[in-house]
C-alpha cells in the first residue's frame, strides 16, 4: 500500500508538470500574439503548427527534471528548497528544448517566430505554473501523510535528549507521514518514552526491523564513537531500511577540514570560518537594503505597536538589553517591551517561558507573533547585527554556555541576527542551547545568500505556526 502511495504521488506530479508545461507553452504562444516585445511578431501561425515543438519542450523538461531528482522528493524537503532546484531545472530544460527543436524542425521552425520573447514567456510561465502546482500538490501530499496514506514506519536508536528531541519535531510535523513505532537502546528501563514503546536493544535491531515492517531508522547516538555507529549501520543495513544519523559536532565540523602539511609533517587545518572579502561585503548591502526596506515598510505597524505599548501599560516603549555580538563584544539590543518594567528586579536575569507572568497583555501577542523584534531592524542598519546569524545571548548566560558546551564562543564568530537557522528549525525559547550551537555553527559554516534568503522567508512563515514564541 505505501509502494502504491508513493508510486500514485510520483505519476501525479508528473502529470502536473505535463500540464503546466503545456500550459506555458500555450500563453507564452498568446502573449507572444498580444504584445509586441521585443519586435513585432514576424509570422505567427496557428497554434497547431507549434505542437510538435510543445511536445519536445515537455519531454525536454520531463527528463531534465528527473536528471534534476524532481521526482525523487524527500520527505522533508521544504517548498523553497524544492522551488530553487525547480529554477534550475526549467532554465536548463528550456536550453534543452531549443537545442532539440532545433535539430528536429530544422526548416519550419525557421519559417515560425519562435522567438527570445516567446522563449522568455515560457521559461517564467513553466517556473511559476510548475512552481504553484507542485506547492499545492506537497501540500496535499502532506495532508494525506498525516492521515497515514503513503506513511513511513520509524524506529529511533536512543532515548537520549536528542532521540527525544527527534520524536518531538517528527510529532510536530505530522506531514512528513512518520509513524515511530518505538526506541531501541541498550540499557533501556522504561517500558515508553514520551509515549512511545521501548522495542528492545540495539542487537535485535534486524529482527525489529522485521517485526514492524521498519522503513526507516535514525540513529540519535551522537556521543556514540564512530565504530559503534557503524556496528549499527551494518545491523540496519539487513533489513534494507533507509537510515539517517544525527551528527556530532565532530561530524558538523569535518566539511571544514582539509589535510596539509608541515615540511612532510602531515597536519589537519581547519578552515577560518569567519566570514571574509566579497562574502562579507556582500552579506553587509544585503543586510543595509534588508534593514532600510525593512523600516520603511513596518514603520506603520511599528507606530502602531509603540502607542499600544504606551495605551497598554506604563514604562518606555522600547526595551534596551546587552547582548553579546560579533567577537563576543557587547552591544544594546532594542525590542519593544513585552513585559512589565523592571521584571527582573526581583528574579534577576532568567530566560522567558512559556505562559510568563511578567508578559503584558499586549507582551504576549507581540511575543507570539515576533513583533517585538522589529526594532531591531535599526540594529541591523547600525551594523551591530545582522539579518540572519545566530541570536545573541546575554553575557551572563553566554559565560556559563562556553564552560559547558563545546565550540559555543565559535558562534561569535559572525554577527548575531535577528533570525537564525536554529530558529526557523524549531530550536527558540526555552530549548536546548546545545543543539542551537549546532545549527548555528552549521549555518557559519555553510553560509551563502541563497541561504539567508531561505531562512527570512521560512521566519516569515514560522511567524505564524511557531509554537516556541513565547
Amino acid at each position: 500500500m505505501k509502494g502504491k502511495a508513493r508510486l500514485l504521488f510520483t505519476i501525479s506530479l508528473v502529470v502536473l508538470d505535463v500540464s503546466a508545461i503545456a500550459l506555458a507553452f500555450y500563453l507564452a504562444y498568446r502573449l507572444r500574439r498580444w504584445i509586441k516585445w521585443p519586435t513585432p511578431p514576424l509570422d505567427i501561425g496557428p497554434f497547431h503548427s507549434y505542437m510538435g515543438m510543445m511536445v519536445v519542450q515537455i519531454l525536454a523538461m520531463v527528463t531534465v527534471f528527473f536528471f534534476y531528482q524532481l521526482y525523487h522528493r524527500p520527505r522533508a524537503l521544504s517548498s523553497i528548497d524544492e522551488f530553487y532546484s525547480l529554477f534550475g531545472a526549467v532554465s536548463v530544460g528550456i536550453i534543452v528544448a531549443i537545442a532539440l527543436s532545433s535539430l528536429t524542425f530544422k526548416n519550419s521552425v525557421l519559417e515560425l517566430d519562435y522567438s527570445r520573447g516567446m522563449i522568455l514567456y515560457a521559461w517564467l510561465l513553466t517556473i511559476v505554473l510548475a512552481g504553484t502546482g507542485r506547492f499545492a500538490h506537497g501540500r496535499v501530499q502532506r495532508a494525506l501523510q498525516a492521515r497515514g496514506l503513503g506513511g513511513a514506519r520509524v524506529l529511533i536508536v536512543g532515548t537520549g535528549e536528542v532521540g527525544q528531541m527527534i520524536l518531538q519535531k517528527i510529532r510536530h510535523l505530522p506531514g512528513l507521514g512518520y509513524e515511530v513505532m518505538g526506541f531501541v537502546d541498550d540499557g533501556g528501563d522504561l517500558e515508553t518514552i514520551r509515549g512511545v514503546p521501548f522495542v528492545g536493544p540495539i542487537s535485535d535491531l534486524p529482527s525489529l526491523i522485521d517485526e514492524h515492517s521498519i522503513d526507516e531508522v535514525i540513529i540519535a547516538l551522537p556521543e556514540d564513537s564512530h565504530e559503534e555507529i557503524l556496528t549499527i549501520i551494518s545491523l540496519c543495513e539487513r533489513g534494507k531500511v533507509n537510515i539517517k544519523v544525527y551528527p556530532d559536532i565532530f561530524q558538523i565540523m569535518a566539511a571544514q577540514i582539509s589535510i596539509g602539511d608541515l615540511g612532510g609533517l602531515p597536519l589537519l587545518t581547519v578552515r577560518d570560518i569567519a566570514l571574509k572579502g566579497w562574502r562579507l561585503t556582500l552579506k553587509r548591502v544585503v543586510d543595509l537594503i534588508g534593514s532600510a526596506v525593512g523600516l520603511v515598510v513596518s514603520s506603520p505597524l511599528m507606530l502602531l505597536v509603540a502607542a499600544l505599548i504606551k495605551l497598554d501599560s506604563t514604562g518606555p516603549v522600547f526595551y534596551v538589553q546587552e547582548r553579546m555580538g560579533l567577537d563576543a563584544k557587547p552591544f544594546w539590543m532594542i525590542k519593544f517591551r513585552s513585559m512589565w518594567a523592571d521584571a527582573e528586579s526581583e528574579t534577576g536575569p532568567v530566560w522567558a517561558t512559556k505562559d510568563d507572568p511578567r508578559r503584558t497583555r499586549l507582551g504576549a501577542f507581540i511575543r507570539r507573533f515576533s513583533i517585538d523584534e522589529l526594532p531591531q531592524l535599526i540594529n541591523v542598519l547600525l551594523g551591530e547585527m545582522s539579518l540572519v546569524g545566530p541570536r545573541p545571548e546575554r553575557p551572563v548566560f553566554g559565560e556559563q554556555f562556553r564552560q559547558s558546551i563545546p565550540r559555543y564562543m565559535d558562534r561569535h564568530r559572525e554577527k548575531s541576527g535577528i533570525t537564525g537557522w536554529a530558529q526557523v528549525n524549531g530550536l527558540r525559547g526555552d530549548t536546548s542551547i546545545a543543539e542551537r550551537t549546532k545549527y548555528d555553527l552549521w549555518y557559519i559554516e555553510n553560509w551563502s545568500l541563497f541561504l539567508d534568503f531561505k531562512i527570512i522567508l521560512k521566519t516569515i512563515f514560522n511567524a505564524f505556526t511557531s509554537k516556541n514564541a513565547y
